[in-house]
Formats: C-alpha cells, structure tokens, sequence
C-alpha cells in the first residue's frame, strides 16, 4: 500500500496577522510548512505533495526539501485538495493507494497521530480521522445571542488531521461536488465531503498538540510548546 501526504498550505494568514502565507509563518525559526511535512514523514508517510499559493511556488520551493512536490492550490481548500489528488498519480511515480490530507496550519501534530491514521488505513478503513473528547459545556444560541439549548458532550468530538482515505474514494466523493444540485458550503474538511458520499468515517485517538493555528495566540501557544 503506497500512502501519499497532501498538505493543504494555500491558505492566506489573514486571520493571523501576518504579512505572507499562513504555512510560511515561522514557528521556532522554521516555517510551519515544515513542521507539518516533517510529522507525516515522521509518522511513516514520506511522499508529500503540497498545495501551495500559486504566485508563492518559489517561497514554498526554498523553504521545503527537494522531494516534497509543490502543485498550485485553488481559490478554496477543496480546490487545493484536488489538485494535490491529481499529482498523486503522476506518471514515472508509484500511484497513491492511500491519501493522508493534512493542514499545514497544524504544525506540531506528533508523529504518533500520522501512524494512528495510516494504521487504520492499512486495516482496511477507507476513511479516518483523529478526534478529540470536546471538554467544555456546549450550548446552542440564537441570532439574539441567548442559549436555547444545551447540548450534550458526551458523544462530541474535535476534529483534527491528518485526516486519511482510501484515494480512490476520495476523488468520487470530490468529482460528485462538480453536480450543481449539491450544496458544498457546509464542507468544512475531506471528511464531510466524503460522508457526504455515503462512505463511513472510523476516528482514532488525536493529541492536544495537534490544534490548528488561525489567530496570533494559537501561534504564541505552539511557540511555548516548541520551547517546553
């Protein structure tokens, strides 16, 4: 089973602040891009495509190692995604059997995760993600701001990456947004749009460290946990 890693790095680090793109932001004194091809190396997975700003290729090019292939990612993530799809059977390269899809704005995800996922795969899993219990109270509001309801957290849970698919099953799920009667607004990440797809999603265990960064303080947090 060949596995290929997809880091979604296209991102623009408004929300961050920062005056380039998200996954080029530094984090102990290397790009966060690096962090996140690192951890799927790490954790088993050593082939890596990124999708990367398309005007930023050279960037991406300095900082990243040799053998990580760069492809331009879209206007949104889904259409990041899929172009990093199609690099994975690239003629003259062993084809992918197995996608493990990653941000790159999770830097500091262990190694330990990245083998949970691929693990579950290589079982026979044709979709996984790792979760997290969700800790704090959970409520429902409404447009006023008032709660209406609370919700039980019992059977809730975080969602993080990298999220892995059998590849095969991951380009139909993606090639069926392309019919305009499906909404594809609440597609927040590969797995809904494959649960989307009528194919069952198995989680593993995720880890703290594997949080997303999105606002200055998510990255002042991941510099103290390099620093600890």
């Amino acid at each position: 089973m060949h596995a290929v890693g997809i880091v979604a790095a296209a991102g623009s680090g408004l929300r961050l602040g920062a005056d380039r793109p998200k996954a080029l932001v530094s984090l102990g004194g290397r790009a966060l891009v690096c962090w996140a091809v690192d951890a799927l190396r790490a954790g088993g997975v050593s082939d890596i495509v990124v999708a990367v700003p398309a005007d930023e290729h050279a960037a991406f090019a300095t900082v990243l190692p040799l053998d990580v292939r760069l492809v331009a990612g879209g206007e949104t993530r889904t259409a990041s995604v899929r172009a990093a799809l199609r690099a994975t059977t690239e003629p003259g390269r062993p084809a992918a059997d197995v996608v493990l899809v990653h941000d790159a704005a999770r830097p500091l995800t262990p190694p330990a995760v990245v083998a949970r996922v691929l693990a579950a795969l290589t079982a026979g899993a044709r979709a996984v993600v790792p979760v997290l219990p969700v800790v704090d109270t959970t409520v429902v509001v409404d447009d006023d701001g008032m709660i209406t309801d609370a919700v039980p957290r019992g059977p809730l849970r975080r969602v993080q990456t990298p999220q892995g698919f059998d590849r095969a099953c991951l380009v139909a799920a993606y090639d069926a947004l392309d019919d305009p009667t499906v909404d594809a607004t609440p597609f927040t990440d590969d797995a809904a749009v494959i649960r989307a797809a009528g194919i069952p999603v198995t989680t593993v265990e995720g880890h703290e460290r594997a949080g997303k960064i999105t606002v200055a303080h998510d990255l002042a947090v991941a510099e103290l946990q390099v620093r600890s």
